[in-house]
C-alpha cells in the first residue's frame, strides 16, 4: 500500500497535496472496483458456460438465443433478476432476510483481495493469506444460517442447518489439507508459497509432485472443497427433492442473485488456492517470469493462472452434472470418518519428509542422485 501511494503522488501531483489516508483510501477504492468488476463478469461467464456444459453431457444445445450461440444470455439473467420483483415474506424476519444474502456475498468477495492472479498482481500480498482465506469465507456459514432462520420457512430452516454443519464439518478438512503447502514453503503468504515452487524443475518443482502426501493433500482439498462450496454431489442444504430449494426457496430477484453469485465466487476461490498452494500459482513452467518485463511478466503469470484456475472450475462443473447427490449421513461420514483422518495422515507424513530429506522432494532428490 505505501509503494502504490508513493508512485502514485510521484505521478500525479494533485495527490502529493493530500493526505496519505485521503490517497491510500483512493487506491484501496479504485482495487475494491476492479476486483467487484472481474468477480461480477467471471460469475456472468460462468453461469453460461456451465449451462453449455451440462447441456453438452445432457446431450442437449443449451443457451443459443441471445447473442451469437447464446453468448449473451448471462447479461439476460442478470437483467431478469434485477427487473425482477423483490418479495419479503410477511412472517420473516426482515432485518435477517434482507442481511443474510449481502453477507454471504461479501464473505466471497473478500477472499478475492489475497488471490495472487500475478507475479505482482494481488491487491494484497499478506503474511497470513491462507489464514485470512478461510476466516473471510466462513463468513458464509453466518449468512446462509441467517436466510434460514429469517426466512420463517421450514425448508429454508433445514437446509441452513444443513449447510451450517456442512461447511464446519469440511473446513477441518480443508484446512489440514492446505497445510502441507504451507510446510513447504515456511510461510502463510500466497506470493511465497508460489514462489517456492518456481525452479529449475519446472512443473515438478509444483507442490504436487513433491512427494506422495502432497500428491494426494491436492486431491483430499480438492474433494473437501467441493463439499464447502455446496456443489453436486455435496449439495444437501437445496437439495430440490427434499427442500424445494433450501435455504433461498423465499428468495427472488437480486437477492437470489447474490446467493448465486457467492457460489461461483466460492468456486474461484478454492480453485484458485488449490492453483497456487498445488500447481504452481501464476509459474510458467521451465520459463522465468522475473526475468521478463513488468508488462510481460504479468500478461504471462496471469494467463497461466487463470488457465489452471478455469481448467478446476470445468472439473467441478463436470463433476455436478455427472455424480449424483449423497445423502446427510453418507456426507458427514466421508468428512469425519475418512478426510480428516486422512488429512492429518498428510500433514504428519509431510513433516516427516521435511526432516528426513531436508525439504526436498522427489524430483530434487532424482536430479541430485543424478549429479544435477
Amino acid at each position: 500500500m505505501d509503494s502504490a501511494v508513493a508512485f502514485l503522488t510521484s505521478k500525479i501531483p494533485f495527490l502529493a497535496s493530500l493526505p496519505f489516508w485521503v490517497v491510500a483510501f483512493l487506491v484501496m477504492l479504485v482495487v475494491a472496483l476492479v476486483i467487484l468488476g472481474f468477480a461480477l463478469t467471471y460469475e456472468g461467464i460462468a453461469t453460461y458456460i456451465e449451462r453449455k456444459v451440462a447441456a453438452d453431457i445432457q446431450v442437449r444445445i443449451g443457451p443459443n438465443r441471445v447473442g451469437p450461440n447464446g453468448w449473451f444470455q448471462f447479461i439476460a439473467d442478470g437483467v431478469k433478476l434485477l427487473m425482477k420483483e423483490d418479495l419479503i415474506p410477511a412472517k420473516a424476519d426482515k432485518f435477517l432476510f434482507v442481511l443474510a444474502p449481502y453477507l454471504v456475498f461479501v464473505g466471497s468477495f473478500a477472499a478475492f483481495v489475497v488471490v495472487p492472479f500475478g507475479i505482482s498482481l494481488i491487491a494484497a500480498d499478506l503474511n497470513i493469506g491462507v489464514y485470512y482465506v478461510m476466516a473471510v469465507t466462513s463468513l458464509v456459514v453466518i449468512g446462509i444460517l441467517l436466510a434460514g432462520w429469517g426466512s420463517n420457512n421450514k425448508w429454508a430452516l433445514l437446509g441452513g442447518m444443513r449447510a451450517a454443519a456442512q461447511i464446519v464439518s469440511y473446513e477441518v478438512p480443508v484446512g489440514m489439507a492446505l497445510l502441507p503447502a504451507v510446510i513447504l514453503a515456511g510461510s502463510l503468504s500466497l506470493q511465497e508459497i508460489i514462489r517456492s515452487q518456481g525452479g529449475y524443475l519446472g512443473i515438478f518443482g509444483w507442490n504436487i509432485f513433491h512427494n506422495p502426501f502432497t500428491f494426494f493433500s491436492f486431491f483430499l482439498y480438492f474433494t473437501a472443497a467441493l463439499a464447502e462450496t455446496n456443489r453436486t454431489p455435496f449439495d444437501i442444504p437445496e437439495a430440490e427433492s427434499e427442500l424445494v430449494a433450501g435455504y433461498h426457496v423465499e428468495y427472488s430477484g437480486i437477492r437470489f442473485a447474490f446467493f448465486f453469485m457467492a457460489e461461483y465466487g466460492d468456486m474461484f476461490v478454492v480453485c484458485a488456492l488449490a492453483a497456487a498452494l498445488y500447481l504452481g500459482g501464476w509459474q510458467v513452467p521451465f520459463v522465468d517470469v522475473s526475468g521478463l518485463s513488468p508488462l510481460l511478466a504479468n500478461l504471462l503469470s496471469l494467463g497461466v493462472f487463470l488457465a489452471k484456475v478455469i481448467a478446476l472450475i470445468l472439473v467441478m462443473m463436470w463433476v455436478r452434472w455427472t455424480l449424483p447427490r449423497l445423502r446427510v449421513d453418507q456426507l458427514m461420514r466421508m468428512s469425519w470418518k475418512y478426510l480428516v483422518p486422512l488429512t492429518f495422515v498428510n500433514v504428519l507424513g509431510v513433516s516427516v519428509w521435511v526432516l528426513a530429506f531436508d525439504g526436498k522432494g522427489i524430483p530434487a532428490l532424482v536430479m541430485s542422485l543424478l549429479g544435477r
